[in-house]
């Protein structure tokens, strides 16, 4: 694929962004979850729905269902929140510096709503060295058979 194509490829892509008030947002989604997905809130560690989930498949986007995380990349980081060593693809998600809090690390939104996610550290299991750490409450688990 040429280089024309490839710009015009991300174009398209970009273009697919969802852009709705707050307003609309509050009106779609529960008050913890507009907390978190759109005011960046945490939830608590280990009370989410996802943290020692086991089940199999395909962790989606609570405010616009794209495809983000593969249960094939969850595991156990101990702390309190569903961690993924990877991207589903790394096209879904936006990373954005974040200094809030006093501390510096990168933030992770989906790349079509915006919606916060949670953070992703350089602590994971090889071979990535990384670890989403995500809101259980920013993600929808469409389970495998």
């Amino acid at each position: 694929m040429n280089q024309k194509n490839v710009q015009k490829k991300k174009e398209k892509k970009l273009n697919n962004k969802i852009s709705k008030t707050d307003d609309e947002w509050l009106n779609e989604l529960s008050v913890e979850e507009y907390s978190i997905c759109r005011k960046k809130n945490t939830e608590a560690p280990f009370t989410g729905i996802y943290w020692d989930c086991k089940d199999k498949g395909i962790y989606k986007c609570t405010c616009c269902s794209l495809e983000l995380f593969s249960s094939e990349t969850k595991f156990d980081s101990g702390t309190g929140w569903p961690s993924f060593s990877q991207a589903l693809n790394n096209d879904n998600i936006e990373l954005v510096k974040d200094t809030s809090h006093g501390m510096l690390r990168t933030e992770a939104n989906c790349k079509k709503c915006g919606a916060h996610l949670g953070h992703v550290f350089d602590d994971g299991p090889k071979p990535t060295n990384l670890r989403y750490c995500i809101n259980s409450i920013s993600l929808h688990l469409d389970k495998l058979d």
